[in-house]
């Protein structure tokens, strides 16, 4: 089974204004591979081989969150289990344990964090409760990493932040995205490698070195490697093609494109 553990889709109605939006507001300009719907995502991973794809919506008002929980439980069913949603709960909440017990009602199994887009530090003292209960109610934290083409610098994550996250939690599972913090490579092999955190490939192999993506791999261990395209931000095909290149053996391939997703999400 081939898991996508990073795309991205919107309602209907909204993803041509949000597609739109998103590429406007970009220095460096990324033509989407889909048109940011629903089936769109599902037609591109048929084109590839995917079989399935966790779905992160981000919340970026606390007026989005019943909405787009639900829309993105009901994604699931839309998809016919393809996709694999989790759900967002906009980090300013005024009750993080009411929004977080909701998303954990309608079955979503983690949440999304993306701190240039909701405008918080991600190692800021007030938020470490938030990750620390959602942890606790057994959902998976995903965090964007590093650069963001429509956030200048200096960035609000890191990954020494990500290392303080890790070890002030009591257990749970973190997903750095962008092979822990793009364009932050270095410091990823300075302060993630060796910890539980686990790194996505989302935007990956066009971007960071070969020889560093197989440093990180080697010192950090292929159980802990997850593979992920961020669409409709880049193309599986190629983001698949791009691993299967690797000189990587067969069983450290099958880590990474399924195995480890399936055993964080309890799939059979």
């Amino acid at each position: 089974m081939t898991i996508d553990f990073h795309t991205h889709a919107f309602p209907d109605a909204l993803a041509p204004r949000a597609l739109s939006n998103l590429v406007d507001s970009m220095e460096t300009r990324f033509d989407p591979f889909t048109d940011g719907t629903l089936a769109g995502l599902v037609g591109k991973m048929d084109a590839a081989g995917i079989d399935k794809s966790v779905l992160l919506p981000v919340i970026t008002k606390q007026s989005q969150t019943k909405n787009l929980n639900e829309w993105a439980a009901n994604a699931a069913v839309v998809s016919g289990g393809r996709v694999i949603p989790f759900g967002g709960i906009f980090p300013h909440t005024d009750d993080y344990k009411r929004d977080i017990d909701f998303v954990v009602s309608l079955g979503l199994r983690g949440l999304k964090f993306h701190c240039e887009y909701q405008n918080f530090s991600v190692d800021a003292p007030e938020f470490l409760p938030i990750y620390d209960y959602a942890l606790s109610r057994g959902l998976v934290l995903v965090f964007h990493a590093g650069y963001d083409p429509s956030f200048p610098p200096p960035f609000k994550s890191s990954p020494r932040q990500f290392r303080a996250i890790s070890d002030a939690m009591r257990g749970g599972t973190i997903v750095a995205a962008h092979l822990g913090g793009h364009a932050q490579w270095d410091d990823v092999e300075k302060y993630i490698v060796g910890t539980c955190i686990y790194l996505d490939t989302s935007m990956g192999q066009q971007y960071y070195p070969t020889e560093t993506f197989m440093r990180i791999v080697r010192s950090h261990g292929a159980d802990k490697i997850l593979f992920a395209t961020d669409s409709p931000w880049s193309d599986g095909a190629d983001e698949l093609e791009s691993i299967r290149e690797l000189p990587l053996s067969d069983a450290e391939k099958a880590l990474i494109l399924g195995e480890n997703a399936k055993k964080l999400l309890n799939l059979q």
